[in-house]
């Protein structure tokens, strides 16, 4: 048995079956793989990937392996591993997996480092851990690496502050800025995800509530729009006033958060940032309050504020639901721990829209295989002509047809000399 470190390998059969089914909704990740099988693109590559292990995951994994590489998995969220998932790569699959459901502080990291023991020669990251332990802690295996790739905008905003301050030693394509990837993913896997998670979660009913969202990027598009289909009453918060201004337009209330937090009966946060929601925030909030995050880490609900405000410990009144009683008697529930509430209590992403994303990280690990010894040590974003071939793929997968340029359309939109 290859190494590993699992929950429970019994679990395999109903790990396979699991992404089984989510292969049967990636038509395009299955097109790849076919080419990758004949081209082994990847041969010989040993890459050590960091993301979340889903089923989705595993049908990228596993195309990566067809194409030749050798690669090992660990968690980028200890919330987000589907320990069946991880069971089936191991035993059915042969990849090392390195995962466990609701593992500590010290197994995620001791995940890590284990993943970064293969010795790879590129990387796979979902929030640039896996890059912010090789330069730190690992540096003499950096020489060894000759790319990455990063899954997240978290990632990315990681990795530019290493590459603005000349400390990022490899180059790094950003699959995240890809649009096949942010525009699709983020706003309607995250949106329709994080909307699962949170009534997963709760049981609760979104319509006519007032559902404030912290955040008004991709990701927070596609919630409020979705928590807008669900009956709820969106209130948003921005700090960013092209982004604020757009929400309005968009029909939602715009407000500061210390005012939202007033009326606010479930909030989101979808930011990416830090203390978003603080502890001035929560002291004005109404009894039952539902705190819940949906960006990377749980940094973005001030979790120590609200320890330091609440009597004794939590009451976990539902297997992702802590309720802290503050010392004027109002509870304020909080979802998952503040971890990503779409894969703490649901299952990430619809495969549908993973299909596109890991496309992406597919193609991209071959691109930069066949270019990094060409690429500067900074942040790069995937080729258009990639971006478009997957999106191109995506409609053929669905039976969707579109137009073509004809040729006299195509010299107007290239010339300047017809006009008025």
């Amino acid at each position: 048995m290859i190494e590993h470190d699992v929950k429970d390998l019994g679990l395999a059969t109903a790990g396979r079956y699991k992404i089984e089914w989510a292969e049967s909704q990636m038509p395009v990740l299955k097109l790849i793989r076919e080419r990758f099988a004949k081209e082994r693109p990847l041969a010989g590559l040993k890459v050590s990937a960091c993301l979340h292990v889903t089923s989705e995951t595993a049908a990228l994994a596993r195309t990566m392996q067809v194409g030749g590489a050798d690669i090992v998995l660990c968690a980028s969220n200890p919330l987000s591993t589907q320990d069946e998932v991880a069971a089936s790569l191991v035993a059915n699959d042969e990849i090392p997996v390195y995962a466990i459901k609701g593992e500590d502080t010290n197994t995620y990291f001791r995940h890590l480092n284990a993943a970064l023991d293969h010795r790879p020669q590129m990387t796979m990251d979902d929030g640039c851990d896996l890059v912010s332990v090789l330069h730190k802690e690992r540096k003499d295996q950096v020489p060894e690496i000759v790319g990455g790739t990063e899954e997240t905008t978290t990632g990315v905003v990681r990795l530019r502050a290493m590459a603005k301050e000349g400390v990022l030693r490899y180059p790094v394509l950003a699959v995240n800025d890809s649009m096949t990837k942010h525009f699709f993913d983020n706003r309607y896997g995250t949106g329709q995800s994080t909307v699962d998670g949170i009534v997963r979660a709760t049981n609760i009913l979104l319509a006519g509530r007032n559902f404030v969202v912290a955040g008004y990027g991709w990701c927070g598009r596609g919630l409020a729009s979705r928590a807008r289909g669900m009956g709820a009453i969106v209130i948003v918060t921005e700090v960013d006033p092209l982004k604020a201004l757009e929400a309005l337009m968009d029909g939602f209330q715009v407000m500061p958060l210390i005012e939202a937090s007033k009326i606010g009966a479930i909030f989101c946060t979808v930011t990416g940032d830090k203390n978003v929601i603080d502890g001035h925030h929560i002291a004005v909030m109404k009894d039952g309050a539902v705190l819940a995050n949906s960006g990377h880490f749980n940094s973005e609900i001030n979790i120590p504020a609200l320890e330091k405000m609440s009597i004794g410990e939590p009451r976990m009144v539902r297997p992702f639901v802590a309720q802290y009683e503050l010392k004027d008697g109002r509870r304020i529930n909080l979802l998952g721990d503040g971890r990503l509430i779409n894969l703490a209590a649901a299952e990430g992403h619809p495969a549908a829209v993973m299909d596109m994303s890991f496309a992406n990280q597919a193609l991209g690990l071959e691109f930069m295989r066949a270019n990094a010894a060409t690429l500067e040590h900074d942040v790069y974003t995937i080729p258009e002509v990639i971006d478009r071939e997957i999106a191109r793929l995506k409609l053929a997968s669905m039976g969707i047809e579109i137009d073509i340029l004809t040729d006299e359309q195509a010299k107007y939109l290239s010339s300047w000399e017809e006009g008025t």
